[in-house]
């Protein structure tokens, strides 16, 4: 039974997917004797929260109810007053909660505040579930760093472009929509400036129907090459632009693409190329939650390597580029043995038109390449 209404809470919280940043996705149910009260979830950053959507609709029906949310109930002043004060004067009876807050503000303190009312609460349903419907707040509010995904889209034999460079069309277009998709969902997309100069790619959001937001658009660019006639500068997306680039880079450069309305940023170098480990810490500083990267080779390996890439989205076409002059996923001399390598787990594997998605999680951050 309280799985079954837990499902009805993520359910109501994914309807807000890529609109609450950096807040929760979170959704509420309201059950009496077994019956639905009222639904509710959180919008976006700075509007009520769920348990507060869900209470106003259910009115005097809260009373000696039972509440069901996915994550523990706020208990401090942000954007919005605490959850737990609206519960408590509700006349809720009990409260069905799937995880525990990780953010140090409410670790715990929202159910303890919630006990000491003398209201029952429940702790754990579902919480992997949970845990993964929030997998990009739950790194962000701990360690104040975006959750990075990164997306290759290569030809059966490893190959994101041919020898003259050509990318273009490797992929169906139903992957593609599905790219789109998470563009819309995720707060920033970034390549380096080589994918700039050979595509001059817009990286902006094309859903049907126009729908969706534009990702903020981050270029690593360690020595400010870009053009001032590049699309990211040139296109009718309010998304800004954020310029990724070593420190020491010619202060006139600066200005001048900051003229062109980017935010420039200067990270400490690490073999010559800007630290990404140390650019993730610049852009959680700007409460960028989450990060698509859809670099090229270059891009791909650095993030490999430093260790920040958290989620892997593979989608292989079946086209075979063959020879060496052709782009590989990634570069370098790679690892000497297997034992080496880096583990992707929870693997899934999935069809989208022709191609093939293989999806999972790299949690082995050992710098071995």
């Amino acid at each position: 039974m309280f799985e079954k209404y837990m499902k009805l809470a993520i359910a109501q919280a994914r309807k807000a997917i890529g609109r609450v940043s950096p807040n929760p996705m979170v959704g509420a149910v309201v059950v009496k004797r077994g019956e639905i009260v009222s639904l509710g979830y959180h919008r976006q950053a700075g509007s009520p929260h769920a348990e507060i959507n869900a209470l106003k609709k259910a009115g005097k029906k809260a009373k000696n109810a039972d509440l069901y949310i996915n994550l523990e109930p706020c208990c401090h002043y942000g954007r919005t007053p605490p959850c737990v004060n609206a519960i408590i004067d509700s006349g809720i009876k009990r409260v069905i909660v799937g995880i525990e807050d990780p953010n140090p503000l409410v670790s715990g303190k929202g159910i303890a505040t919630l006990n000491a009312a003398g209201i029952i609460t429940q702790m754990g349903v579902l919480k992997e579930e949970c845990r993964k419907l929030n997998e990009i707040y739950i790194k962000y509010i701990t360690r104040k760093v975006p959750f990075v995904v990164l997306k290759i889209a290569s030809s059966l034999d490893g190959k994101i472009a041919a020898r003259s460079g050509d990318s273009r069309g490797i992929t169906s277009q139903k992957s593609i929509r599905l790219v789109h998709k998470l563009r819309d969902q995720l707060d920033a997309i970034m390549v380096g400036i080589g994918t700039v100069q050979a595509d001059n790619p817009l990286l902006t959001t094309r859903l049907q129907g126009k729908m969706g937001k534009d990702p903020v658009r981050v270029i690593v660019d360690s020595h400010l090459r870009i053009s001032h006639q590049a699309r990211v500068f040139n296109s009718d997306s309010k998304a800004g632009v954020i310029l990724a680039t070593r420190k020491g880079v010619s202060a006139e450069k600066k200005e001048q693409l900051k003229k062109m309305g980017a935010k420039v940023v200067s990270i400490d170098s690490a073999d010559g190329m800007v630290d990404l480990k140390k650019l993730m810490l610049a852009l959680g500083k700007l409460e960028i939650t989450s990060l698509l990267i859809e670099g090229g080779t270059r891009i791909v390996t650095s993030a490999l390597r430093a260790g920040i890439v958290d989620k892997t989205l593979f989608f292989y076409a079946p086209k075979i580029l063959g020879g060496q002059s052709a782009y590989g996923i990634t570069a370098g001399e790679g690892v000497e043995y297997i034992s080496q390598s880096l583990q992707v787990q929870d693997v899934k594997v999935r069809r989208y038109g022709e191609d093939i998605l293989v999806e999972g999680y790299i949690n082995d951050k050992r710098l071995s390449w």
